[in-house]
């Protein structure tokens, strides 16, 4: 296991912290592997019937590292010189996917708790969660759904339907956690004073239950969704998302990254600027 992932055990219950808080908890190349690896370590554990998701400092995951991806001269991950080779990209992404549903697929309950921004990539981790409690006014999210994006692991569709799913990624807007509880994205919203007491509360509630009862309730409800065409669904959504970086717009997105940084270009992209 490396360092992007702290991992901790108090009786029954193991807490995973996405530990990188100089970055808000940015996702490197190494925190997907790293995250599936304590995922793994929970779930093997005889001991442990809850797994408690977390990020360090000020925020759960502002998403992929723009620092590194979008600032650095291509070829860089996940940014190839033109033509590009789509299958390479996909192997990339496809393994963070799987990286990432390493929390949907692990027999042991994961309950995220969101204190901080939970945005792009970000929301794709906490949104594999089985369920998801937030702070009131932490902001959830997948701007580069404006571009530069397509969430891999679609999770949107699953837990919102149709309409609302196209709501969040038609805009790129960010909710609150007061409204993503109210839209039925996540369990329950909190004032942000009451989160840790009210996830202990919960995962302590869970972890009086069986290991082989939770197993059997998880696989049977997930399996549900699988029928649906999960895999499939995010087949599509990973090739999709290599072919945003890909196109003339997200060319065009990242060199002006590399001009003027990306906290200004995603600035200009979130206010309908540069296209």
């Amino acid at each position: 296991m490396g360092d992007t992932v702290k991992y901790e055990t108090d009786g029954r219950i193991a807490t995973l912290t996405l530990d990188r808080p100089d970055r808000y908890n940015a996702i490197d190349d190494d925190m997907p592997a790293d995250l599936r690896a304590a995922v793994e370590r929970a779930d093997t554990d005889p001991e442990v019937h809850v797994i408690v998701l977390t990020g360090a400092g000020e925020a759960f995951c502002s998403g992929y590292d723009l620092e590194h991806y979008a600032e650095q001269p291509r070829p860089t991950t996940g940014s190839q010189e033109m033509p590009w080779d789509p299958m390479q990209d996909y192997r990339m992404m496809k393994s963070n996917t799987e990286n990432f549903m390493s929390l949907w697929h692990s027999h042991t309950p994961v309950l995220a708790k969101v204190d901080g921004p939970a945005v792009a990539g970000g929301s794709d981790i906490a949104l594999c969660a089985d369920l998801i409690l937030m702070a009131e006014d932490a902001p959830i999210g997948y701007p580069p759904a404006r571009v530069w994006g397509c969430p891999t692991t679609m999770m949107w569709v699953y837990r919102l339907g149709p309409a609302g799913a196209k709501r969040m990624l038609f805009t790129g807007d960010l909710v609150e956690g007061t409204e993503a509880a109210e839209m039925g994205l996540v369990w329950e919203a909190v004032p942000a004073e009451e989160l840790d007491e009210r996830a202990n509360e919960l995962a302590a509630r869970i972890a009086g239950v069986p290991t082989n009862q939770l197993m059997m309730q998880k696989r049977v409800i997930n399996q549900a969704y699988e029928n649906m065409g999960l895999e499939t669904t995010q087949m599509f959504a990973t090739l999709f998302d290599g072919i945003t970086r890909h196109t003339p717009e997200g060319v065009a997105f990242k060199e002006r990254c590399e001009e003027v940084g990306f906290k200004q270009a995603v600035a200009e992209r979130d206010r309908g600027e540069l296209f």
